[in-house]
């Protein structure tokens, strides 16, 4: 485990005991992540509501929530998605399509060669953005596997799919994404 799994497991442990440092501490590292995930699933402006439901449904949970920090994050992701479907269902419609503004894509450093550099190359909310304009499933995947750093068998539990179909989405996912930058570029 590295330096910031082994921080976020322990804030997670106190959050646990009821320490609300902790808990702010583990908002903090989670919140970004999660909210970008579940932008790829609902459109705005429902966005920032459906993320508090899943954080109310989290802090509600969180004392019978037991593992590791990739176990929360995982355990996160599954809360927020469940949340997310809750409103589509809710709503009765599908997610609206985000478009890239080309104009900003055209101002992207040529450097990256793979997608995972087109990923880290992007600020968060331009990955995300990105990441929108992707088929739902590829969308999912990517954000789960890449930017929340799931293994393939936690994002396919999140997911509701194989492990193999969420390696297969990811590797589609990045591979499209870096063709948006790339085409942004021209």
């Amino acid at each position: 485990m590295q330096g910031a799994d082994i921080d976020l497991t322990e804030a997670v442990h106190a959050a646990q005991e009821g320490d609300e440092t902790a808990f702010h501490a583990v908002f903090r590292a989670v919140h970004p992540r999660l909210l970008g995930y579940v932008r790829t699933i609902v459109a705005e402006p429902d966005v920032e509501d459906v993320t508090a439901e899943a954080w109310l449904h989290i802090s509600r949970d969180l004392s019978r929530f037991s593992g590791d920090a990739d176990r929360f994050r995982g355990w996160t992701a599954r809360i927020a998605r469940n949340r997310a479907l809750d409103h589509l269902r809710a709503r009765g419609r599908r997610p609206q399509e985000m478009r890239a503004d080309e104009d900003a894509l055209a101002d992207m450093p040529s450097s990256a060669d793979t997608a995972e550099e087109a990923i880290a190359s992007l600020a968060t909310s331009r990955a995300f953005q990105l990441v929108a304009e992707l088929p739902q499933e590829q969308a999912g995947a990517v954000v789960l596997r890449t930017l929340f750093g799931l293994d393939s068998k936690r994002a396919a539990l999140v997911l509701g799919c194989r492990p193999g179909a969420v390696r297969t989405a990811n590797h589609r996912g990045l591979r499209r994404l870096a063709e948006l930058v790339e085409h942004g570029e021209d």
